[in-house]
């Protein structure tokens, strides 16, 4: 569906900012994705003031919504790219969990851990600083074995780096690139593990869009990322994540999310799969802010907005 095709209240969003209202290398919002067959928009009043909540902001946001059931749909700069951060730890999941099934590595196989990785940029060694991780308690297990279902987790729940350098490692960053093309998920870009200073100096970055992520999450939901009983287990470590300012702050308390956040100077991100009474996928990615409260507190704003239509 394209603009000149749409109905003069979807021409409305399209037209709601001016580009002036953001920094010069962005563009005006588009709405100018094809629906699912049958799909609605979110509701007019909602999408005026999710727009106009950003505005507010001055940040930059991609923000990519659908209901499981492919019945309501709303997009605005989900084609936009940023740099991925944690989020990146998504398809290294995905992948692992693939491997699993085709029998070439199994979930409670050992790992040796060990900080000891090369650059992307020129294939030199580096090692992470625990003290820019999230957890450091793997780093004192230097030398001993932890297996891959357990850095799985850590990865996932708490964010751990070097637990994520570790698996996209032994799973090797061109399977995992591979896997997300399978899933037609291309706007998820990785490139290398976290903490590779050199090659972020030259601009090797994992990259995404919020489409890409919509992408991985709905297969996971629908049981279809890698097979049904791999994606459940997936859903599971997903909803065991801790770090909840951001999409379930903007949903009643009760609610079950399966997400993933990913946060860098300035940059805030969070993908989720909300099992509401009509479950849908919820990605929000927000660049420009410099304090975390309050890029957490926008996305939780437009999540409440979207749940709210959707319900």
């Amino acid at each position: 569906m394209t603009l000149r095709h749409c109905p003069p209240i979807i021409l409305g969003f399209a037209l709601f900012f001016s580009p002036s209202a953001f920094t010069q290398n962005l563009t005006v919002p588009s709405l100018d994705y094809p629906a699912q067959a049958g799909a609605a928009l979110v509701d007019e009043k909602v999408a005026a003031d999710v727009l106009s909540r950003i505005k507010q902001s001055g940040a930059e946001v991609g923000v990519a919504f659908r209901t499981l059931d492919g019945k309501m749909e709303w997009f605005s700069r989900a084609d936009d790219v940023f740099h991925a951060a944690s989020t990146m730890k998504i398809p290294v999941m995905i992948e692992l969990f693939h491997q699993v099934r085709e029998g070439k590595v199994k979930l409670d196989e050992p790992l040796i851990i060990k900080n000891e990785f090369h650059s992307l940029a020129d294939d030199s060694l580096y090692t992470l600083d625990p003290a820019d991780d999230s957890e450091t308690d793997l780093y004192k297990a230097v030398g001993q074995t932890r297996t891959l279902s357990q850095l799985c987790e850590l990865m996932i729940t708490i964010s751990n780096n070097l637990a994520t350098n570790l698996l996209a490692q032994k799973l090797g960053v061109d399977n995992i690139r591979a896997t997300v093309h399978a899933l037609h998920a291309d706007g998820m870009n990785v490139l290398r593990g976290v903490e590779d200073n050199k090659a972020y100096e030259k601009g090797m970055n994992n990259t995404t869009t919020a489409r890409g992520l919509l992408i991985l999450l709905e297969a996971i939901a629908k049981g279809q990322a890698v097979d049904p009983d791999s994606s459940r287990q997936m859903v599971e470590i997903l909803a065991r994540q801790k770090f909840n300012e951001a999409i379930p702050a903007g949903l009643p308390s009760d609610t079950r999310v399966a997400h993933k956040t990913g946060e860098l100077p300035k940059l805030h991100h969070d993908a989720a799969i909300v099992y509401a009474r009509r479950p849908f996928v919820l990605v929000i990615l927000v660049r420009g802010l410099a304090e975390s409260k309050d890029s957490a507190a926008l996305m939780a704003d437009i999540t409440r907005r979207i749940y709210q239509s959707a319900q």
